[in-house]
């Protein structure tokens, strides 16, 4: 190989190697600038989320929620006073389903027992079968379910489509979508054991 082919293949690889760190370099700055404005959005979208499970969906979250910690380890709680005075409790969920996360809130009567709303979503559920969590179709029958059978913590159960019926402590699951259905119910089953305590504090 002579000279000159190998100082144009040593040319070559400066650059390239000098083009990588300097687009790497500006991707880096890019990304601080943008970091505030993208915890901002999901900022927003998590409380616009907790609105939803309180039925107050496009309302000023701070006139309504109060972010707190629950027990003495410091759950994550928000507490939303609603115009009439009353209070909710809100708890997030954190979960599976059968193909990635899955979450949401569910808010509580101030009896600590009955629950008065419910949101889910998901990170990647089947389009038309488990990614129905995310409708309200699906969350909406949760509002009036009670946590407790006598004094007996149950959680709520998603049953098969048609199954629940009159049932206080269990919802109709997703047709095809049984897998993500059976992941939403130990998703507020194991979400919401680490806040009996307070739960029952409050009572």
């Amino acid at each position: 190989m002579d000279n000159g082919k190998r100082n144009g293949n040593l040319y070559t690889f400066l650059y390239a190697a000098i083009m990588v760190i300097v687009v790497a370099a500006l991707l880096a700055v890019v990304s601080q600038i943008l970091r505030p404005r993208q915890v901002a959005n999901k900022t927003q979208e998590t409380q616009r989320t907790i609105l939803r499970s309180v039925h107050l969906e496009g309302a000023a979250y701070r006139k309504y929620i109060r972010d707190t910690v629950a027990g003495p380890q410091h759950l994550p709680l928000f507490i939303c006073t609603l115009e009439d005075g009353t209070r909710k409790y809100i708890i997030p969920l954190e979960g599976k389903g059968l193909w990635g996360s899955i979450r949401g809130y569910l808010a509580l009567n101030d009896d600590f027992s009955t629950v008065y709303g419910a949101v889910f979503d998901h990170d990647a559920e089947t389009p038309g079968l488990g990614a129905e969590i995310s409708r309200t179709s699906f969350s909406d029958p949760f509002r009036g379910k009670s946590l407790y059978r006598g004094e007996q913590f149950v959680s709520i159960s998603v049953l098969k489509p048609g199954k629940a019926g009159d049932n206080p402590n269990a919802v109709d699951g997703i047709s095809g979508g049984t897998l993500t259905s059976r992941g939403v119910e130990n998703m507020i089953r194991e979400s919401l054991e680490p806040y009996l305590p307070f739960l029952k504090h409050y009572e």
